[in-house]
């Protein structure tokens, strides 16, 4: 079980399995000393947070790894992307710094301010990022010594509509983009994830990366080490929610079952 008093949790799977579910944007929480240095009002922030959170992503990959018979494991983020965001750059190679989302935001998904634009993000990276950083690197390195290698699923979902923060918002938004990277991700994780979300969305309903591309690969494997292999999964979220932070329907459960069979052709 994830323990949400934990900035994060790794969740056991099978001692075999190579498949590792990544949930990083999936909670709302924000510990209260952090909270000091938003400067949104409580009302502003619950609407940035309906906006900027994959909601319902834990579950959907708590509910595709019950489905299948070799559980994966699952490393999941506990709190907010407020919080940082683990799947950004820590430093200036990060293309999100241009609109205010590095790896700690100071602007919002609106592009109005979120922290004081003088913010010193050095205590929350090493406070947050860092740990989180090394954490998944390990329970990478682990699956690699347990299974030979390591296959990175990604769980996200996306907004119906664009918002101003989106760099690359003009593009086709699918029922489910998948986020590829020219390294990590082989045609066959691709081809499989094609099968399990087309079988169920229609193979017109699945895009690749876009409106978001790439895939998350720790900074000590990425782009040397072939064992690991990793494919993002943007879910669209009028698939299985109501926008923009409303509950889960009918579609998380499709969803599941779709997730379930890529984690098990994997």
């Amino acid at each position: 079980m994830s323990d949400p008093q934990q900035p994060f949790t790794l969740v056991p799977g099978a001692a075999g399995s190579p498949v590792l579910l990544h949930v990083p944007h999936g909670s709302r929480r924000i510990p209260h000393h952090v909270r000091k240095g938003i400067t949104l009002d409580d009302a502003a922030l619950e609407r940035e947070l309906d906006h900027i959170t994959d909601a319902h992503t834990a579950e959907l990959a708590a509910a595709a790894a019950r489905a299948v018979p070799v559980a994966p494991w699952r490393f999941v983020n506990n709190l907010s992307r407020l919080v940082v965001d683990p799947e950004r750059f820590p430093d200036d190679r990060e293309e999100m710094l241009a609109v205010g989302m590095g790896a700690v935001y100071t602007r919002t998904t609106h592009r109005e301010p979120l922290r004081p634009p003088e913010t010193d993000p050095t205590p929350l990276l090493g406070a947050y990022f860092h740990p989180y950083a090394d954490a998944m690197t390990e329970a990478v390195e682990a699956r690699i010594a347990a299974a030979g290698r390591a296959v990175i699923i990604d769980v996200h979902s996306y907004p119906t509509g664009p918002l101003p923060y989106e760099l690359h918002g003009t593009g086709p938004r699918p029922a489910v983009c998948l986020g590829t990277d020219p390294f990590h991700t082989p045609p066959e994780l691709l081809a499989a994830a094609e099968s399990a979300f087309g079988d169920r969305f229609g193979q017109g309903a699945i895009g690749h990366d876009t409106p978001f591309a790439g895939t998350y690969v720790p900074l000590r494997h990425y782009g040397t080490d072939r064992r690991v292999t990793a494919l993002m999964i943007e879910i669209r979220r009028d698939t299985y929610m109501t926008e923009p932070g409303g509950p889960a329907g009918p579609g998380l459960d499709t969803l599941a079952k779709a997730l379930a069979e890529l984690v098990g052709s994997s």
